[in-house]
């Protein structure tokens, strides 16, 4: 459950520091023990369980005045139970021995009730995660930051946005997040491991323009380390910039023409193809990309490369959910599909190995060949020519068992290599299969969100619907 603590004078936060966590990994371990011992008393022939805690700090600003300060705190038990084939789930806040037992119990009565799958299980012996293939990834770094300085820290990046041009005329906040969590998970198979990691955050929202041509825009920082973060005053700038950038937007006639995605937006083209090469979606039969294996879904060109192991990652991890093993890999490779995300459930459904990708992607990076050094956000608009640079997408848009894609959309009208002038009030549609396929070009301008990095992407033709 989470807590949130309020200061009772918003105009006084408190000076906690956000850092401190209450169990130790030993009480991790002896949690997850007794819970795994208990199902074995009971009678299951596998178990996993999983203790985790997290607690954090947030603040947001607006206007100039403290407007949020929240601490959250939580921990949970997972425990997974299963009896032959057949599975069952419960979980826990409460760790006392009795409400460990009563959540074994839970999940075991679960397992004895619930249909039998004959795929279900934990991970084979061989593709779990031994001690010595459990590196540090150095994803811990803990911010000792108290409110008060939140709330401070905060306020300069919005006054920076603010003192940025008078036409910055209001704002939706500013904000800054420490967060901090680990767990410890372990399973009847031999896996045993867990770890500390944290994300911390500053981020601004300002509003430029009055009456009828108001634009807002928004930035942000994120990194697992504070000392990583981009400085207040610069993502209040750049924030600022970006909506100033986007006054006396207009509508333009509907189109066919090719579309630049600003990276930031590119991220989510790749997170889109992860989606429709996952197991889930593969062994469902609700992908666009079924049997993609071993074919070319994107031009000759283009790369996709898995890295489970950055230092810092924000998608590091040396073991997936399951304690399977992570490794790097080629997921494209010329264009050609070499590898889908698959959990050892999925494997198994599709008649596969698992890849490590129970949870997720890890730290994927999509190339281009093409792509030189001096290929930046300019560069791209040169090689666009004449068409649509996106900076802003709206809604979800996107059939993944069809591939088509429709959504809303912002950003620039391009002539000539050259902005002409801000564009609202369109949508941009397509396939993916052929979006992907008519990726021309990748910028040097490359940007991680989350576990995707990637530069501007270049498509070669997309409808665009204006007035």
């Amino acid at each position: 459950m989470w807590a949130k603590y309020h200061s009772p004078d918003m105009n006084k936060p408190d000076s906690r520091p956000a850092t401190g966590f209450s169990y130790s990994r030993a009480a991790f371990e002896e949690l997850v023990d007794a819970a795994l011992a208990h199902a074995r008393k009971l009678g299951a022939t596998d178990a996993g369980a999983e203790a985790s805690e997290g607690c954090g700090l947030s603040v947001s600003v607006r206007k100039g005045e403290l407007e949020n300060v929240e601490r959250n705190r939580d921990k949970s038990l997972g425990v997974t139970v299963y009896m032959g084939h057949r599975r069952g789930n419960a979980s826990t806040s409460d760790f006392s021995a009795a409400a460990i037992e009563q959540t074994v119990q839970a999940a075991y009565d679960i397992a004895r009730f619930t249909a039998e799958d004959p795929v279900a299980g934990l991970p084979e012996a061989q593709d779990i995660a031994g001690p010595g293939e459990q590196p540090d990834l150095d994803l811990f770094h803990p911010w000792s930051i108290t409110s008060e300085e939140a709330a401070r820290l905060a306020l300069v990046c919005e006054g920076a946005a603010f003192a940025t041009d008078k036409r910055i005329t209001n704002s939706e906040g500013a904000g800054v997040s420490a967060q901090q969590s680990h767990f410890f998970s372990a399973h009847s198979r031999g896996f045993r491991g867990g770890y500390a990691s944290s994300r911390h955050s500053i981020s601004v929202a300002p509003i430029a323009g009055k009456g009828n041509d108001m634009q807002r825009d928004a930035w942000y920082s994120s990194m697992r380390s504070a000392q990583e973060l981009a400085g207040a005053k610069e993502v209040g700038r750049y924030a600022a910039e970006r909506a100033l950038a986007r006054l006396k937007s207009r509508k333009i006639a509907t189109r066919e023409c090719p579309v630049l995605f600003e990276s930031p937006l590119a991220a989510g083209l790749l997170g889109a193809f992860v989606q429709a090469v996952s197991g889930g979606s593969l062994y469902r039969k609700s992908s666009f990309l079924i049997d993609s294996l071993g074919k070319t879904v994107f031009p000759d060109h283009i790369d996709v490369d898995e890295d489970p192991w950055v230092r810092r990652g924000k998608g590091s991890a040396a073991f997936d959910e399951e304690g399977v093993r992570t490794k790097a890999r080629k997921v494209v490779d010329g264009g050609r599909v070499e590898g889908y995300f698959l959990s050892s459930y999925s494997a198994r459904k599709l008649g596969m190995k698992t890849t490590g990708n129970a949870g997720g992607s890890h730290n994927l990076v999509l190339t281009s060949r093409l792509t030189r050094p001096g290929d930046d956000l300019p560069a791209m608009l040169r090689k666009l020519g004449t068409g649509l640079f996106v900076i802003e997408l709206m809604g979800q848009g996107v059939n993944y068992v069809t591939g088509d894609y429709s959504r809303g959309a912002s950003g620039f009208w391009v002539e000539k290599g050259e902005i002409a002038y801000p564009v609202q009030e369109i949508t941009i549609a397509g396939n993916m299969k052929n979006m992907l396929a008519g990726i021309q070009a990748v910028g040097a301008d490359t940007y991680n969100y989350g576990a995707k990095t990637v530069g501007s992407v270049l498509v070669n033709r997309m409808k665009v619907a204006g007035s």
